[in-house]
Order: C-alpha cells, then sequence, then structure tokens
C-alpha cells in the first residue's frame, strides 16, 4: 500500500503515514529508554539534523569519519518512524535517538528513565518559513499555494506534527522534571562554540580545543549542506523532490522577514504574546 498519501493521527496531532504507522507510534510511546541514552526532541525544522551532526561529533571526538560516511537518520534514528527498530544500534557508545513527538506523549517514559534529554527550540516565525519549504520539496506532506495559506494554518496549529506553541511549552515545562537541556537555533547560530561547550558539560564529555575546532568546522551549514549524509539528497526524488527545495535551505536567523507581510508581522507577534506570556521563553528573532 503506497502511504505517501495516508495520515495518522496520535493525541489529536496529524502525522504522515509515509514514516509512520499506528504501530511504530505505539512503540514509541512504550519504548523503555536506558540509561546513557541521548533524546534530541524538537519541533521540525528547529534545528533538529545540526543537533544530529553536533552529538555525532562529539561522540567521536570530532572525528568526521561517521560523519560523513553513514547517513544520520542511522546515526540518530526518529523514535516514532517505522524504520526505528531496526536502525537503533546497540553497544557502540551512547544510542543518540531523534523525536518529534510532544510532552504528553514521551515525558512519563523519560521521568522514569536515566536518559539525558536535549530540546532544541526555534524561533517561530523562522520555523514557518523553512517547514512552508519543506513541504514545498517533500511529497508526502500536503502542498499549499502559498506561505499565506500555510501560516495561517501553522498559526491555528492545524499542521502535520500539531502546534509549535504547544510543543515547545509542553517540553520546556519539563525541564526541571527531566533535567532537560535546552538550548536555540539562534544561541547556536550567535555563539557557536559557547554552546558547544556548555553541551559538553551537560553531556560529561570533555573537549580538547582542537576536538572543538574540527566539530565546529564540520558543523558550519556550507559544509553540512554539502554532506550527503545529511542534505538528505540520498532520498529519492519520488520522496524529496530537491528541485522545488532544499532540505537545507539558508540555515539563517531572519530568513521570515523575507516572506511576512507588515500585516503578517503584526498578527504573529499578537499571537505569539497570547501564546507564551505565561511560560516566560524569548526568542531572538534577528541577529542583525
Amino acid at each position: 500500500m503506497d502511504r505517501m498519501d495516508v495520515i495518522e493521527t496520535i493525541a489529536g496531532i496529524q502525522l504522515p503515514g509515509h514514516l509512520h504507522t499506528a504501530q511504530s507510534l505505539q512503540y514509541a510511546q512504550e519504548f523503555q529508554f536506558q540509561e546513557g541514552d541521548i533524546v534530541i526532541i524538537s519541533y521540525p525544522k528547529s534545528g533538529t539534523t545540526w543537533m544530529q551532526e553536533i552529538l555525532t561529533l562529539i561522540y567521536s571526538q570530532g572525528d568526521t569519519e561517521v560523519a560523513t560516511s553513514v547517513p544520520n537518520w542511522e546515526r540518530a534514528p526518529w523514535l516514532e518512524h517505522t524504520f526505528f527498530k531496526d536502525l537503533l544500534k546497540e553497544g557502540e557508545g551512547p544510542r543518540i535517538i531523534t523525536t518529534h513527538l510532544p510532552s504528553e506523549l514521551l515525558a512519563p517514559a523519560l521521568q522514569n528513565s536515566k536518559a539525558k534529554v536535549i530540546y532544541v527550540a526555534r524561533n517561530p516565525k523562522d520555523v514557518a518559513v523553512s517547514f512552508y519549504y519543506f513541504h514545498k520539496m517533500a511529497k508526502f506532506l500536503p502542498d499549499f499555494d502559498s506561505f499565506t495559506e500555510f501560516l495561517q494554518k501553522f498559526q491555528d496549529g492545524q499542521v502535520h506534527y500539531g502546534s509549535w506553541f504547544q510543543h515547545v511549552k509542553g517540553w520546556y515545562a519539563q525541564k526541571t522534571n527531566l533535567g532537560l537541556f535546552y538550548i536555540t537555533y539562534e544561541a547556536l547560530q550567535k555563539n557557536f562554540r559557547h554552546s558547544l561547550k556548555k553541551l559538553c558539560k551537560f553531556l560529561g564529555c570533555p573537549m580538547y580545543s582542537r576536538e572543538l575546532d574540527q566539530i565546529q568546522n564540520h558543523c558550519k551549514f556550507p559544509v553540512m549542506s554539502q554532506n550527503v549524509m545529511v542534505n538528505y539528497t540520498l532520498i529519492p526524488h519520488k520522496i524529496m523532490d530537491h528541485d522545488q527545495s532544499k532540505f537545507m535551505r539558508k540555515g539563517i536567523v531572519g530568513d521570515w522577514k523575507e516572506h511576512f507581510t507588515d500585516e503578517q508581522n503584526v498578527e504573529f507577534d499578537k499571537l505569539f504574546q497570547e501564546k507564551m506570556s505565561d511560560c516566560g521563553l524569548q526568542f531572538v528573532w534577528s541577529l542583525d
């Protein structure tokens, strides 16, 4: 059965059937996390691929061999995807696990484990733009006629993977319970070296300056965007059409300025204040 147009639903959230089944989602919820597991959590298009690459390099002490020879979805497989069980490797250092699932589905299991949890967030205006372009190239996601149409759905939380606001707030509320390491895409952009040192400290992985240099150089956007183990050009054209948009498109902060009208920006700022005023989270909208 061709599942490219199938939609799975869990906790009121729609997910693409090409990557998810009822069985894979059930397996994800029942998964037993182990001490030593490293779990990357994010809303789509928030810097997930970047963090997968950073962790790969941290656990190889800056050696780029694995990062340039093994696809990132094998190095840090997605918990809720159908192929997760086949890709998860045992006995080869920490298991790096990736997920987009919301806190209400996974937080209880993580609270009862000793896994280390990393949450990567990104300002929602840039997320919306990046997610829109991802929809243009990912054939397993719905097609939208315009950014205006997509943005309205995004603001309403009516896109695949659900509401950005609920996802970020839900996981941030677990920061103390999980000892969660919270980091933003913008912080990584502004001072990668400082962020990398903080992450290494959280993981208990001290690094020498030479190793930090290697990680920093390899994880630059121009380098990663040309790495076929990261840029998803290995995926068949019928699933991801890179002629429509690149998976790794720009990698900057503030691209939303090229897409939001003044009216859309005012409306979004109002919504952001309504949704986020009770959690205290602040986001950087531009590095200019």
